[in-house]
């Protein structure tokens, strides 16, 4: 039996890094609620589209960086982003074959999903969102997907990650 050769994984956590400096890219105070979860985004497109590549230990490891970077509490990110991972799991054979905006509909779902697990636990210390504005990420993350989608896949073919 020939042994397979890895090409390019380090690509992965590469894009997971990228997503972590968008995510903390500065931005004026009103337009804090429009910014998309680009760490979610990323993860559900790597957990789509190579699943046996996709680690949750580095998962979690990166949303701890991402509680850190944001000043949340610790393990805030983890436990939606987690969550998020092992939905795109459940659903990753039906969105490859998705239209795309059928895939951003279940985009914008998975994100509402990670936005209501991480206000719950910020809940727990008393800094829940009064209204429903922390929701509006799901949107902005579903409204961009295609060009993610597209940027990652251009990305992937071109380094042959596999």
């Amino acid at each position: 039996m020939a042994l397979i050769k890895a090409h390019n994984r380090w690509v992965i956590p590469l894009t997971y890094i990228v997503a972590l400096l968008l995510c903390v890219f500065p931005l004026v105070y009103e337009g804090r609620w429009l910014r998309p979860e680009f760490l979610a985004l990323v993860v559900i497109f790597w957990v789509v589209r190579m699943p046996q590549q996709v680690s949750m230990t580095l998962i979690l490891a990166m949303a701890c960086l991402q509680d850190l970077l944001e000043g949340g509490h610790l393990g805030q990110h983890g436990l939606a982003l987690v969550a998020v991972a092992y939905l795109a799991l459940l659903l990753e054979a039906r969105i490859k074959h998705y239209v795309m905006w059928q895939q951003a509909l279940v985009v914008l779902f998975m994100v509402m999903a990670h936005q209501l697990v991480d206000n719950w636990v910020h809940s727990f210390q008393g800094g829940a969102a009064a209204n429903l504005e922390f929701l509006m990420p799901a949107f902005t993350s579903a409204m961009i997907w295609p060009l993610v989608q597209m940027g990652m896949e251009r990305l992937r073919l071109r380094l042959r990650v596999s």
